[in-house]
């Protein structure tokens, strides 16, 4: 099928040359395949349209149609990454548009396009551009919540000896705030490593992540914002003051006139009362250092040191949630050892990562690791400590035939495991059939043993120049995405 317009592809600029660039980034499969309506598949062309493309016969493909458009226009940024689609669950789908905004929309039932309606809900620009990992879909405490998990590769000034990057992944979980539908941000934290990871997925719980990568992550920052149900709460705080937080210390800055009272609550009873340039203060023991400055501009400004390092003070002002969290590199390798009892690590070894796939979109994507000359497919549970990895299927010889694939570009398997495929850079296609019975005897020539099952090797060739942009499978059929055309194979016959 020939396509209305190319594909939103993205190449590399100058500046991202290593290797994790090329893998986040050059690597990219621009083809999203939802997984809870198969056979309906998605990309995004230049003009910022997400077009569905959907089969209805066999080989038959219905028209390119477009059910969303990114406001941005894509092409007057030049230092966009290319944009990612995510299929939370039956009825949501978060977008980012490669600039830095993230877009979480409401689709309605997909795939039916009487009931299909994107409905964006939530709209913000969230830092420095990134692509979409993962992202799913929840209740909790009566609560609808979607969770996503960002990936960005960022330049890191105090790396000499290295590449000069580090991987920044940013999970960021939305709520539904009241029953017209607003959602906010309530919670984001940050993970950094030093690799592209293979693998990386949120629990379906929304509770914890599963990261696979050939070197560690670790929490640097976790921030929650409590968020207001009203504008008047914010205006309130906002008067307050700012408050400026630290690991151990505390400052604040309070606008006050000739007559002023203040009360502070954090663990502490500390009340003041500035009366004509003279006060009286009473605290208890929890604070070892006071120092009062009041400044001719009147301003007062008080400098609490904790006497005990203890617990970090969420807050100074009760309620006062418009400080600012600053952190230094000691504080932050503070906060990731105080999570590592969160954290639990498997070393792999020798089994080499392979490719990801949904076998059910409610659970984690399953992941595909080599075992000596197999392929086994694995499937977290995060929900079962005692079975966390379940052995799903088995490609016979698929990880020994793939490592002479030195062009390979994209890996994939059925969601019923019948079939494996790789695909190259340019042109071909590669099939793997599961061992299935015989409809005739064949005897093994070397042992005179009767074989039962024989497994299959096919070779697609596409009749296009273009380079391979995109690469789904589904029980069915294979989708393969070049910048200009979209190839349907029929794999296997329908049941």
């Amino acid at each position: 099928l020939d396509l209305w317009l190319t594909v939103a592809e993205v190449k590399l600029r100058d500046d991202q040359y290593t290797l994790d660039h090329m893998r986040a980034f050059g690597m990219y499969n621009y083809l999203h395949l939802d997984s809870w309506y198969q056979d309906n598949v998605y990309y995004i062309d230049q003009f910022g349209r997400v077009m569905n493309l959907s089969v209805t016969l066999d080989t038959a493909l219905q028209k390119p149609r477009e059910v969303f458009r990114l406001p941005t226009d894509l092409t007057a940024y030049d230092n966009r990454l290319c944009a990612s689609i995510y299929f939370s669950s039956s009825t949501w789908v978060t977008i980012s548009d490669g600039t830095g905004r993230l877009y979480l929309i409401k689709s309605g039932k997909r795939g039916n396009s009487a009931s299909e309606k994107w409905e964006i809900v939530f709209n913000e620009e969230l830092g420095s551009p990134f692509i979409i990992v993962h992202s799913v879909s929840f209740v909790k405490s009566d609560k609808h919540s979607v969770a996503v998990l960002l990936l960005r590769v960022e330049k890191d000034e105090l790396d000499t000896k290295g590449s000069g990057f580090h991987i920044t992944l940013e999970w960021v979980t939305f709520v539904e705030m009241n029953k017209a539908g607003k959602y906010e941000i309530s919670k984001r934290r940050v993970l950094q490593g030093k690799s592209v990871p293979h693998y990386a997925a949120i629990e379906p719980s929304g509770d914890g992540l599963m990261i696979i990568s050939y070197k560690p992550f670790k929490f640097v920052q976790e921030e929650e914002e409590i968020l207001e149900e009203n504008d008047d709460k914010k205006t309130t705080n906002e008067k307050k003051g700012k408050t400026y937080l630290t690991g151990h210390d505390r400052l604040l800055s309070v606008l006050t006139k000739k007559r002023a009272c203040l009360e502070i609550l954090v663990n502490v009873s500390l009340n003041i009362c500035l009366k004509c340039f003279f006060f009286w203060l009473s605290s208890e023991k929890r604070i070892h250092v006071l120092l009062v400055a009041f400044c001719l501009h009147f301003s007062l400004e008080i400098f609490l040191i904790k006497k005990n390092e203890g617990p970090r003070w969420p807050e100074l002002i009760v309620g006062d949630t418009k400080g600012e969290f600053i952190m230094d590199s000691s504080q932050c390798a503070e906060i990731s050892e105080s999570l590592m009892h969160l954290t639990s690590e498997i070393n792999l070894g020798s089994n080499q990562y392979l490719f990801s796939v949904v076998v059910d979109p409610k659970e984690m994507p399953c992941f595909c690791l080599r075992h000596d000359v197999d392929a086994l497919l694995w499937q977290p549970h995060s929900d079962q400590p005692q079975n966390m990895w379940e052995h799903i299927a088995t490609f016979n010889a698929l990880g020994y035939v793939q490592a002479s694939k030195q062009d390979k570009k994209f890996m994939a398997c059925a969601p019923d495991y019948s079939y494996a495929a790789l695909c190259e850079c340019l042109r071909r296609i590669f099939i793997y059939r599961q061992p299935t019975p015989l409809s005739t005897v064949l005897y093994n020539r070397k042992e005179g043993r009767q074989v039962g099952q024989v497994a299959k090797q096919l070779v697609t060739t596409l009749e296009a120049n273009d380079p391979i942009l995109g690469f789904q499978a589904t029980n069915e059929r294979l989708f393969v995405l070049t910048t200009k055309t979209l190839f349907l194979i029929k794999v296997n016959a329908g049941n």
